[in-house]
């Protein structure tokens, strides 16, 4: 039985983000063995190459063998103990993930709530930090993957210091397409995944540890409830020492250290603005052809937009039409924004002109067709003007 040629589709959707091919390339290198020197060679530079993009000196700073909710996992499981309180945001699907991991490794858990599509207001910070002693971490979602919408971080490293928690923040969708500066915000552990704005295949979790929740780990009594995610194994084998502890994905570090060394080759201050671009010029686009964004704009993502679906459009006939006519990919909404939003991502290498003009020309012809009355030169022309201002 021989495997159907995949398509090649244009992935505008949550995740994951179009490949390019020198990454692809990458990825079909020579295995090496998990130990062999030429491989710690690679795994050496490519936690630097992360160090950069974390914007961190931290030395443990390495991806895990497993996607973002594995991250997710390793970063709660390493530090939480059964009774420890545990503070997290929830707005949106992420942070209610972030919510459920925590609780199963026994954490008394509060839990922060804002209206999806909104950041966590840091009076609710404040006043549930003032409300419980001895919280031990206090958990965000940098770029909530399920709503488009962006937290603001210096507040919530404010208020977390003075109460003396770790700050736990989820990057899954920001690492490599907006700052996520882990030591100038004095970030406590943070976890983020390949397959969003790095623009590597999915199956790796990039994570790094700051001195404070190491010094909280060190401190455990108990054992970390996962063994395959234990930071005091997988720190041996990251670290000189080497000691093995599970067969690395090898190839899919390879891939992971080409998609790093493009960021590096571009550089982070234009990566975050190309982001920011073609994320504006998109929602004048859209805004031409009637469709609005969930997240105003002051906290909206320039890595993923929500938008609101207008009234008696099918989601899932739009959808499907345009990965069938077009070739585009795009995400549905989650959770109460289940056929309500699309959720569209320029990320990494999706975020380009002519994937903002794609989308927008197979979008208008649909939707005009469906009885959705608009312009597809209106929309180009909309989005084009936000070009002509930044040339």
């Amino acid at each position: 039985m021989q495997m159907k040629r995949p398509p090649e589709v244009l992935l505008l959707g949550p995740g994951p983000s179009p490949v390019h091919s020198r990454v692809l390339e990458a990825l079909g290198q020579h295995t090496l063995g998990h130990l062999d020197p030429d491989f710690l060679e690679v795994m050496d530079q490519t936690s630097q190459l992360l160090r950069y993009v974390f914007e961190t000196e931290n030395q443990i700073t390495f991806p895990v063998s497993g996607t973002g909710s594995a991250g997710m996992e390793a970063a709660l499981v390493n530090i939480l103990e059964p009774g420890d309180k545990a503070i997290i945001g929830v707005n949106g699907v992420f942070g209610q993930r972030m919510v459920d991991v925590a609780s199963r490794c026994g954490a008394e858990v509060i839990q922060m709530d804002a209206e999806w599509g909104k950041p966590i207001d840091p009076e609710v910070i404040k006043k549930t930090l003032s409300a419980h002693s001895g919280v031990k971490l206090v958990g965000v979602v940098h770029a909530e993957t399920s709503t488009g919408a962006r937290q603001p971080l210096e507040p919530v490293v404010e208020l977390a210091r003075k109460y003396e928690a770790l700050i736990l923040v989820d990057t899954v969708t920001s690492l490599g397409g907006l700052p996520v500066e882990v030591d100038r915000r004095d970030l406590d552990i943070v976890y983020s995944g390949n397959q969003k704005c790095l623009s590597a295949p999915p199956g790796l979790a990039p994570i790094t540890f700051g001195e404070r929740a190491l010094q909280k780990f060190h401190q455990r009594k108990s054992k970390v409830q996962s063994w395959y995610l234990d930071l005091s194994f997988l720190t041996r084998y990251w670290g000189e020492e080497r000691f093995y502890h599970h067969t690395a994905p090898i190839n899919m570090i390879y891939s992971l250290f080409e998609a790093l060394t493009m960021i590096r080759e571009e550089g982070l201050e234009d990566r975050f603005s190309r982001h920011l671009l073609h994320s504006s010029a998109l929602v004048a686009g859209l805004k031409a052809i009637g469709i609005e964004p969930v997240v105003n704009d002051k906290y909206r993502l320039p890595s993923l937009t929500a938008v609101w679906i207008p009234e008696n459009i099918n989601d899932a006939e739009v959808r499907s039409r345009l990965r069938r006519d077009y070739l585009i990919e795009i995400g549905g909404g989650l959770g109460p924004f289940k056929g309500k939003v699309w959720r569209i991502g320029l990320m990494g290498n999706g975020s380009r002109r002519e994937n903002v003009d794609r989308l927008l020309k197979g979008l208008s012809e649909i939707l005009d067709d469906m009885g959705h009355h608009c312009s597809v030169d209106e929309a180009l022309s909309e989005a084009g003007k936000i070009y002509h201002q930044q040339a």
